[in-house]
């Protein structure tokens, strides 16, 4: 019989992955441990904590409150004990869950964690990528990396710089189409769009002011902005790119920059951890090598440590 902690945190990485097998491997035990140690803490509670078919598991609604629970309290007796190693010889070692947009996520840091892991065998990590503003109520990350307003001030965070967004199109079409002199223009013109996951609609395009442009005329419409600024790229339309992947293709004359009048001011970069206490020195190291990474050239990684708002 498994003791009770060992149950909540099989647990809470059953809630997290997306089924038994995939927790049993994070975890390094065998699925039918992680079957036997729910099917426990089932008993355990009275309660059904996810329900059962031959082609998923899905979490109830009672696991769903549950687990945040659950995961607190591991978290807590997790904190009572330094991570093994580290208090006794100095090494950093243990799993860093990290969360992160895509494109700057696969071109910022990786690039970043692969050092980490050179420097420091013993980290491992379990990298989340993804555009969409998260609520991250539940803490599930260790340190995170957002893009945009302060929302929020449960989280410990960090300004380390600034991203700006460009419309773009390369040469050919604007030479074919005709440059756009105001942002009214744009509707005449072939357009990209990102896709809100959420709400399943474009995201607009901002600009200066507050004004905003829908694209109607959308040529190209996905949910990935690496994919986007590629179908620009390309000549099949106008897009608003971030400057990531916007101006290494203006710098080399592959894009042109129109409407630069009207640009929006640049968003915030954060790189952020929830506040909960005593911080692991695995965690700390990857914090703050990510503060360094993504810091603009040649300026200060931003103030101290500071409670801010984001769309976390």
């Amino acid at each position: 019989m498994l003791n009770r902690l060992e149950m909540l945190r099989i647990f809470v990485a059953a809630a997290e992955a997306t089924s038994f097998k995939e927790a049993a491997v994070r975890m390094g035990i065998s699925p039918q441990v992680v079957t036997r140690a729910v099917k426990e803490l089932e008993e355990s509670l009275g309660e059904l904590l996810f329900h059962r078919s031959t082609r998923q598991v899905r979490i109830t609604a009672f696991g769903e409150a549950f687990v945040a629970r659950a995961r607190e309290g591991v978290q807590q007796v997790d904190q009572l004990f330094p991570q093994r190693g580290e208090a006794a010889e100095g090494e950093i070692a243990g799993r860093v869950r990290i969360a992160a947009p895509l494109a700057l996520g696969r071109l910022r840091l990786m690039p970043a964690l692969a050092q980490l892991s050179a420097e420091h065998p013993g980290l491992s990590f379990d990298l989340r990528l993804s555009d969409q503003i998260a609520d991250v109520v539940d803490e599930q990350i260790d340190v995170g990396v957002r893009i945009g307003f302060r929302r929020d001030n449960r989280f410990i965070a960090r300004p380390v710089s600034q991203l700006s967004f460009h419309v773009v199109a390369t040469p050919a079409l604007i030479a074919r189409v005709g440059r756009p002199q105001r942002i009214e223009d744009l509707h005449a013109l072939p357009t990209s769009a990102m896709l809100d996951k959420g709400s399943g609609r474009p995201w607009p395009w901002l600009f200066a002011g507050g004004q905003q442009f829908h694209p109607e005329r959308t040529a190209f419409i996905c949910d990935d902005a690496e994919t986007e600024a590629q179908a620009v790229l390309a000549g099949m339309a106008f897009g608003q790119v971030p400057g990531l992947l916007a101006e290494p293709h203006v710098a080399a004359g592959r894009l042109e920059e129109v409407l630069l009048e009207v640009a929006p001011e640049p968003w915030n970069i954060y790189v952020y951890r929830p506040q909960r206490g005593p911080v692991p020195a695995r965690i700390r190291r990857v914090f703050d090598v990510l503060v360094t990474a993504l810091s603009a050239p040649g300026e200060p990684a931003g103030p101290a440590e500071e409670r801010v708002r984001q769309p976390l």
